[in-house]
């Protein structure tokens, strides 16, 4: 008598966690999938968003004057409270981390990002005598 309850109990236990395994595939496929939605970013503000850089990309990348000579590379990238991007930390000097000078340049100061990130009339020198910028 109790191994045909019990065979039921199981067949039953069977049937519903393949009905609720059902309706949560169900559930799951209205999902939105990543890069098919925009999330957080108005229609309007998508072309600007893919047009853009990602910090990633600019944080240890060289920067070179007019001349194209090499003078640093961007350590940290400082957004204001306003939520715009304000000044470059740019590492001048040092070898394998060792005396490098951290200097503040305003983001505006630079005339391209693309191909390479350029920083007009500057030297390497120059740069050394700025103030160093140190994080608070």
């Amino acid at each position: 008598m109790y191994p045909s309850i019990i065979r039921k109990a199981v067949l039953f236990a069977i049937c519903s966690l393949a009905l609720i395994g059902s309706a949560m595939s169900q559930q799951n496929s209205d999902a939105p999938v990543a890069g098919t939605v925009t999330l957080g970013v108005a229609v309007e503000q998508v072309d600007i968003v893919a047009s853009g850089w990602r910090a990633s990309k600019l944080i240890r990348a060289s920067v070179y004057n007019d001349n194209g000579d090499k003078i640093g590379k961007v350590g940290d990238l400082i957004v204001a409270p306003d939520g715009s991007l304000s000044v470059a930390i740019i590492d001048v000097g040092g070898f394998l981390g060792m005396g490098r000078h951290h200097v503040a340049i305003p983001v505006d100061q630079f005339s391209q990002v693309t191909p390479k990130i350029v920083l007009p009339g500057a030297t390497k020198d120059a740069l050394k005598q700025l103030p160093e910028f140190t994080y608070n």
